[in-house]
């Protein structure tokens, strides 16, 4: 299986985005996408006992390092579902290192130092398990596995532009925001699933400020407590979001398969919150767009995302349709 084929086996929503940035940077994402779901893989792992996934995290970062063999981690996934993706991934993890070495030594340097860095902060959370006391305790989660990935972004843009080079020290702030942006999403439209798996990302004071537990969130009877627990998570990811907007905002309208790259999971993102936002639904089953809807904003975006003002428009458009 080449490395397209991994990275729209893995997510084909997310392909959609890096498949547009332009050479090596196509290339580089795909690669630090992957070796990211490789660590996914081994943090949700439901059949593994807490202790094993935060050894084989730790020994996942090793391979990273070059000091262990990547057949160590390859096996754990031999006899995997392959139903689940990252478990074909990971069974790919020595052809996408190989991938990783051909890139050049910057490249490499840049995705090693943050998939490194988010492979430990999973393991770190793993070995903590489901305590989130406040919205800190979440947002230093989310910094771990989605917030470090703009950081990896920015990097590699400013890698292969100048412009942003020059910018980079003044946007990285607004590329933690992008990544905990989706990433809040990610926790919304997921909850019942994460809920059924053991896992609750919703901080502890946000229940406790409308008197239910985590358990009596997901129960009927509690669910006008529970949209308002919702509200507070929604407001969340939208303050996010408009931090995210800034940052594609700023990126230049001359390279638009950049903007595109970044784009399109930000416009899924605030259309997923549109239909999620007092949706009691999400507490059943997982929110999410259709497909019409992707192929819709796709296009626009392709068409008119070099435009700031249109930009600020679409977002304003996509948060006021309800589903």
């Amino acid at each position: 299986m080449n490395l397209r084929d991994l990275l729209r086996t893995a997510s084909r929503t997310f392909a959609i985005g890096i498949e547009r940035l332009p050479g090596t940077l196509c290339e580089a994402t795909t690669v630090a996408y992957l070796l990211l779901r490789v660590s996914d893989y081994l943090e949700d792992n439901e059949e593994m006992p807490v202790d094993e996934k935060v050894l084989l995290l730790n020994r996942w970062v090793n391979v990273l390092r070059g000091e262990a063999d990547v057949r160590e981690i390859v096996t754990q996934a031999v006899h995997a579902d392959v139903s689940n993706p990252d478990a074909i991934v990971t069974q790919h993890a020595h052809e996408i290192l190989q991938h990783l070495h051909s890139l050049p030594p910057e490249i490499q340097a840049i995705i090693l130092q943050h998939v490194i860095n988010s492979t430990l902060g999973m393991a770190r959370w793993t070995k903590i398990g489901p305590n989130l006391n406040d919205e800190a305790d979440l947002d230093d989660y989310m910094f771990e596995v989605a917030g470090r990935v703009g950081y990896l972004m920015t990097q590699l843009f400013a890698w292969y532009s100048l412009f942003i080079r020059r910018k980079q020290n003044e946007i990285m702030p607004l590329a933690r925001e992008f990544g905990l942006g989706l990433q809040t999403v990610n926790v919304i439209r997921g909850m019942r699933e994460d809920f059924n798996r053991g896992w609750v990302y919703v901080p502890k004071k946000f229940l406790s400020a409308t008197g239910i537990s985590s358990e009596q969130m997901f129960q009927p009877e509690h669910r006008q407590e529970a949209l308002k627990v919702l509200d507070l998570m929604t407001d969340k990811a939208e303050r996010h979001l408009r931090e995210a907007l800034k940052y594609v905002k700023s990126l230049p309208w001359w390279l638009h398969g950049i903007r595109l790259g970044c784009i399109y999971p930000l416009m899924f993102a605030i259309r997923t919150l549109a239909v999620s936002r007092r949706n009691a639904e999400v507490f059943e089953s997982e929110a999410k767009i259709t497909r019409d809807e992707v192929k819709k904003i796709v296009f626009d975006s392709t068409m008119w995302g070099w435009s700031n003002l249109w930009l600020d428009k679409y977002s304003n458009e996509l948060r006021a349709v309800k589903k």
